[in-house]
């Protein structure tokens, strides 16, 4: 079926950023057309944390807060969305309860201590990373590259075969609606860029290849994970997948020498 790309663009864009577009009729492919645009509709957030971030480094700001500051555009521009879906994630992951008391965890949205432990640790762990990449503009480019291929866990997150742990909401609409063959081939487009951006900044590829092997291996280890835990996936773990990809990403680029022009 084609993808209904207007409606898919709209839908993805509206989902993962705060940019308004409009009410949009959700069916499987609009749903799906969105999971596999999810790299492109977060280009403009990432050209925002790269212009604050590059800024940042000319301005000759200490390391951390150069971090600090493009982890902060990327909370606000997508409403702290992905980080509630990390903190209520862990919350539900944490709870030695059953299933059903694991979701209601999750649905009511208020964070507890484990929460509170992953979002230090995940924003800690990024604003460190993102700070250590970034010393000028080129550094502020390949920081957009890493947050716009951490949108592709989503089609993880949804491939084939992956249920929605609740018969409704976001995960429900999304869940099972990309075929396993194109989510493998976003995945080989994220590690040719990925390895194309270690070259240009003067890194071996094989490092760019094995830190979208490693963040496409943590994307898939939580979605199961929460498949086996939760009975499958949800909004929030959609949030919490894009937030573990995005630190295994920034980790990736400073273990393996990406950002060393």
């Amino acid at each position: 079926m084609p993808l209904p790309l207007g409606p898919a663009l709209r839908l993805a864009v509206g989902t993962l950023t705060v940019l308004p577009t409009g009410a949009v009729t959700v069916d499987r492919a609009t749903a799906r057309g969105a999971m596999l645009l999810a790299p492109l509709a977060v280009v403009p957030l990432a050209l925002a944390a790269a212009l604050v971030t590059g800024v940042a480094a000319a301005l000759d700001l200490p390391a951390t807060a150069v971090g600090l500051l493009g982890v902060a555009v990327l909370a606000l521009g997508t409403r702290a969305l992905h980080l509630d879906g990390l903190a209520d994630t862990v919350d539900g992951l944490g709870t030695g309860w059953d299933r059903a008391r694991a979701l209601d965890v999750m649905r009511r949205g208020d964070v507890g201590p484990m929460g509170v432990v992953a979002l230090v640790l995940v924003l800690g762990l990024q604003a460190v990373a993102a700070g250590a990449l970034v010393d000028g503009w080129a550094d502020a480019l390949g920081l957009a590259v890493l947050v716009c291929a951490s949108r592709a866990a989503l089609v993880v997150v949804c491939r084939a075969g992956v249920p929605a742990a609740r018969p409704s909401g976001l995960g429900a609409a999304v869940a099972g609606t990309v075929p396993t063959a194109l989510a493998a081939a976003v995945w080989v487009v994220v590690a040719a860029l990925l390895a194309l951006t270690w070259v240009l900044r003067g890194g071996a590829p094989l490092g760019g290849l094995l830190t979208a092997a490693l963040a496409l291996a943590a994307a898939a280890l939580l979605v199961t994970w929460c498949r086996r835990r939760l009975g499958g996936v949800t909004g929030d773990v959609m949030g919490a997948v894009v937030e573990v990809t995005l630190t295994v990403l920034l980790l990736g680029a400073t273990a393996t020498g990406g950002w060393t022009a």
